[in-house]
């Protein structure tokens, strides 16, 4: 347990955290301690990135402190932004003609460097004299981790400082109000459902400013779906319509400004319609494997169960049970029974899906075979049917002509898989220019439990 006192100093942390007021400037620029002359220019860092020994006569402690923090500077008619704000202290000595201030962001992996140097003249003179430099023309993003080094130009091994930095992020007031990345407006939606398109509405952002909208599936991140669509900034109407295919739980609208590192607004309205979820259910008769895949992340008991015949109950089947699947549930040597079911738990309710009470799988399969002058048909059925062979002649490709009779087989349960039947063929003489489909026709019943482990052969012809 977390005591009150424990509990209270986290709460004083966090409030200063995202409350504390950051420093306004107008202009960044470099300042030295009085009766200091001193300029500043940008620099690569190349030509003083190689250090030399320090003179004997030069202390290691010339460089006596940094500290850094972040102000905003806001001009007049123009977006606010962050920038570090480096102040430093320096014992100044003959040997040591500036400084070297850099700033290396560990998110981007890019670097500013500026060189401030003093007189000369005034070095000899005041030497020894501690002098402060401040500096704040680094332009930084919102929640940035910055690595700053002040090195001593020309670059003594021994005398440098660093100091790694991480600059507020959205949740400080200042910056939350203030810098158009956290700006991330208000979104308002309408879903129609029988066109499947979501409208968005985009307000309180940037004027003049274009925005991203999107539909997206939330995983760990949130994955696109469909192209994303622009509100260009000079358009008056802020609204778009995006298409969606299914209304799932982890489908998430997501809005941000079209500037680098923006803040994305997301919403999920849909966190509770679950009962798409539960119609992803595959078969395989071949494999006699049932599965089913989470479209979504969500936290599912998944059982086999049996339906009752008496009050529609369930029943659990034994070691069935999958719990908080992340990836697929299989389950193995499943048959096709119509009252064999899955159920689905969540803490909204209990789902049960029957697949096969309404013949919503495939039950059987048809092969044909060249014979001489005849073509063998082979059906392979797991379940009670009936089945139509027709002789005809193609004259087009969607077409189809009739010629002889139909033949019409009602299949029945029960028959053994080595069973052969007689089979009636059909055929007829081709004519010029029309192309034929000579076809053999056979009702052959497998048992239920056996989908395609024998082979039938037909067997004599008209």
């Amino acid at each position: 347990m977390i005591s009150v006192h424990v509990l209270i100093l986290l709460i004083i942390l966090f409030w200063n955290y995202d409350c504390h007021i950051i420093p306004r400037i107008e202009e960044c620029g470099l300042s030295c301690s009085q009766g200091i002359h001193c300029k500043s220019k940008p620099s690569s860092g190349i030509f003083n990135s190689f250090c030399h020994s320090a003179p004997a006569s030069l202390s290691s402690m010339v460089l006596k402190s940094m500290k850094i923090s972040t102000v905003i500077k806001c001009p007049q008619g123009s977006p606010c932004s962050l920038h570090l704000n480096i102040k430093g202290t320096l014992s100044l000595d003959e040997n040591i003609r500036g400084l070297e201030i850099c700033s290396f962001s560990l998110d981007t992996q890019q670097s500013q460097c500026t060189n401030v140097r003093f007189a000369r003249k005034k070095n000899k003179i005041l030497n020894g004299k501690k002098v402060q430099v401040q500096f704040n023309c680094f332009e930084v993003n919102v929640a940035q981790h910055i690595y700053v080094t002040v090195k001593t130009v020309p670059n003594y091994c021994e005398v440098k400082m660093s100091q790694e930095y991480y600059v507020e992020d959205c949740r400080n007031s200042d910056v939350g109000k203030h810098i158009p990345a956290c700006l991330a407006g208000k979104l308002d939606y309408n879903v129609d459902r029988t066109r499947k398109i979501i409208s968005v509405n985009v307000s309180n952002f940037l004027r003049d400013q274009d925005y991203y909208i999107r539909l997206c599936h939330k995983w760990f991140t949130c994955e696109d779906v469909g192209q994303f669509a622009v509100i260009k900034g000079k358009d008056s109407l802020k609204s778009v319509s995006l298409k969606y295919s299914q209304l799932l739980p982890c489908l998430c609208i997501e809005g941000w400004l079209a500037i680098p590192d923006a803040r994305r607004l997301q919403l999920c309205p849909f966190e509770n319609d679950t009962k798409a979820l539960w119609d992803n259910i595959v078969y395989n008769p071949v494999t006699q494997t049932l599965a089913w895949e989470p479209a979504c992340p969500v936290l599912v008991i998944v059982n086999l169960c049996r339906l009752m015949k008496s009050n529609d109950h369930c029943e659990d089947i034994q070691d069935s049970s999958k719990r908080f699947p992340e990836k697929q549930v299989k389950y193995s040597r499943v048959d096709t029974h119509p009252r064999l079911c899955m159920k689905f738990t969540t803490k909204q309710g209990s789902w049960v899906k029957c697949p096969f009470a309404h013949g919503e799988f495939p039950a059987w399969k048809m092969r044909t075979a060249a014979v001489a002058d005849r073509i063998q048909v082979f059906f392979t059925s797991q379940t009670k049917a009936h089945f139509s062979v027709l002789v005809c002649n193609r004259t087009q490709l969607a077409s189809c002509e009739s010629v002889g009779m139909r033949h019409s087989v009602s299949v029945t349960a029960d028959w053994d898989c080595t069973t052969t039947s007689d089979c009636t063929t059909a055929s007829s003489s081709k004519k010029k220019g029309e192309r034929k489909k000579i076809v053999g026709g056979q009702g052959c019943f497998f048992s239920p439990l056996i989908l395609s482990a024998c082979s039938m052969h037909t067997a004599g012809g008209r």
